[in-house]
């Protein structure tokens, strides 16, 4: 994967992918706010191919993120907390695999930052919390097989 990134002029830049390119305009969306949007873009891909891979499927998907970062420069991300809002044809035995499997597994976004920042997450299915404020396991991860899945391209 490459990306490239020119200056266009004053704080907007442009991103260029094999595939597509958009424009950063700073300080309107900071880069570390497209950091975390494409975070929370990835596991929330997931959560919508996953149950599609299964025959089963998502509405009213809603992802919200919320991070701690350190006062002090590097501003790194010090905790991650997820909070999935969703509605689905599945149990919520199935519906927080989704999630679990996301996070462990195939978000890659996620597991890029899991061994420095402490990632907790809740989930709403069908309107009912079914997990509140569990932490994800850090390290190496766990692998939760839901099989092969269509995904966004790396």
């Amino acid at each position: 994967m490459k990306v490239t990134i020119s200056h266009l002029d004053g704080m907007k830049f442009e991103a260029k992918t094999a595939k597509s390119s958009f424009i950063i305009d700073c300080p309107v969306i900071s880069p570390i706010e497209y950091f975390l949007a494409g975070i929370i873009n990835c596991t929330a891909t997931d959560i919508i191919l996953m149950p599609k891979n299964q025959g089963k499927t998502v509405s009213n998907l809603v992802v919200d993120g919320e991070v701690v970062r350190n006062e002090a420069q590097p501003c790194k991300f010090n905790e991650l907390h997820l909070t999935y809002s969703f509605n689905s044809d599945a149990d919520d035995i199935t519906a927080a695999r989704w999630v679990m499997a996301s996070l462990e597994t195939y978000c890659s976004t996620i597991n890029t930052i899991r061994d420095t920042t402490k990632i907790t997450y809740s989930i709403t299915h069908n309107g009912t919390l079914i997990k509140d404020n569990e932490a994800m396991i850090s390290g190496c991860g766990s692998n939760i097989d839901m099989g092969e899945i269509e995904s966004c391209p790396s």
